[in-house]
Order: C-alpha cells, then sequence, then structure tokens
C-alpha cells in the first residue's frame, strides 16, 4: 500500500529551481534511499516532503490525504517525522529534556521514552548530560529517538552520517532493522551509495534536481548507480 506519494513535483531554494518534476512514492514498512552528489536536490525534496519547504507544482500525498501546502507541525501530527541534517537539537536542554519535549505532543503508537532506550542502550548513560556537550554520533541518537517518540508513520532521515566515525555509523544503522519491525517506513538521504544499497528496498538517484535511476536496491550495480549519480557521460 502506498504510504507517500509525489507526483511532478518542482521545488525552489528562493528564486533558484532545486527539483524538477520529481515523482516517487514510499509504501508502508520500507526503507527508500535518496541518493546523488551535493547540490543534487536531495534535502530540498525532504524538506518538501515535510513542509519546511513548499513545493511550486506537482502533488504529495500522504495516506491519500494532499498534504502539500500544510505545514510541519500539522503533518508531524499526521504521522511524518524527520531527523534532519545536523540533528538541531536544544542543546541547553538534557538529552532526556529533549526526549521528553517530543513525547509531549506524540501520537499514540509503540514508541516510547523506554523504547528508544532500549532501541539505544547507551543514551542512558548520558541521558542527563546536555545535548550541546555530547558526541555528533550520541548527538545522532537522540535527533532519531526523538524523532520516533512521535510515532511516525513514516521517517525522513536527512544524512545521518555526515561527519561521523564509520564505526558509530554502522551502530546507528543497525537499529533501521528494529525501527522497521514496528511498521515505521523510512525515507533515508544518503551519499554513501554501498550504504544506501544495503539498506534500502527501493533507490531514487537525484542528478541536478530530476530523478536519473529507480530501481529495488538489489537489483543495480555500482556501474548503473555511477552513471544516474554523474550522468551518462562519465567516464
Amino acid at each position: 500500500m502506498t504510504l507517500l506519494e509525489l507526483t511532478d513535483v518542482d521545488v525552489f531554494y528562493r528564486d533558484l529551481q532545486a527539483v524538477f518534476g520529481v515523482s516517487l512514492h514510499v509504501d508502508a514498512g520500507e526503507t527508500v534511499a535518496v541518493i546523488g552528489a551535493n547540490g543534487a536536490g536531495k534535502s530540498t525534496l525532504l524538506r518538501a516532503m515535510i513542509g519546511l519547504t513548499q513545493i511550486r507544482r506537482g502533488a504529495i500525498r500522504f495516506h491519500q490525504e494532499d498534504i502539500a501546502h500544510l505545514p510541519c507541525h500539522l503533518l508531524s501530527r499526521r504521522g511524518i517525522a524527520i531527523v534532519p541534517e545536523g540533528r538541531r537539537l536544544f542543546g541547553s536542554l538534557s538529552v532526556e529534556e529533549n526526549l521528553l519535549l517530543a513525547a509531549a505532543r506524540a501520537r499514540k503508537g509503540p514508541w516510547s521514552l523506554k523504547g528508544v532506550y532500549e532501541l539505544f542502550p547507551a543514551m542512558r548513560e548520558f541521558c542527563q548530560h546536555r545535548a550541546a556537550d555530547i558526541s555528533g554520533g550520541q548527538q545522532q541518537m537522540v535527533a532519531i529517538s526523538r524523532a520516533l517518540l512521535t510515532n511516525p508513520d513514516i521517517l525522513l532521515c536527512d544524512e545521518l552520517s555526515l561527519g561521523l566515525a564509520p564505526k558509530v555509523i554502522g551502530d546507528i544503522y543497525a537499529c533501521f532493522a528494529d525501527i522497521r519491525k514496528t511498521g515505521v517506513a523510512i525515507v533515508m538521504v544518503e551519499q554513501d551509495t554501498v550504504r544506501a544499497r544495503q539498506q534500502s528496498d527501493r533507490l531514487y538517484c537525484l542528478l541536478k534536481g530530476r530523478v536519473t535511476l529507480e530501481a529495488r536496491s538489489d537489483s543495480v550495480g555500482q556501474d548503473d548507480i555511477r552513471n544516474a549519480y554523474f550522468g551518462e557521460t562519465y567516464a
């Protein structure tokens, strides 16, 4: 069943068009990767899905409802959550205070404070620390947990691995299986094409704001992705 569907979407960043006629869909419970180089339009597209950037043309439907012009806070209440690039935690608050803020207006669902501590047991060790004082990897755990505490139907993840050590990245992505067991669909924006293929059911590649590849992740090779990533003229 299709959970989220974009049809012929154009998105502008100020006066510059960043996304051109993109169509994609996410089915309930699946993981979809959106890959592409810096400036390809990935994050802009993700921001459009959560209502942080308005589309100029096209349609966005969630649970069959037109959500293209709804503000972010209403989309959160309908079941869309984002783990933003850079985490964007409240640095002066403790880790647990950040989590409790998310839980305060949460939808009903499987995720609770106890559940996210079970997902990331290490968080218990620094739950009373200020969010500004913990490492980037620890902040990413908190950001994912904060999003899950809203009990979303779909989780949008923007560059989870950016600036993190490979072991930390592996530990964070290892939680995806447990998240999916609760029925949450995932859209992941990722520049690491190998990890994107490993972690997703399907993938889309963007080049200069346009879809150049749509495929099941296990059906494409690195040559296919390279051509889509850089263009057919890549040698």
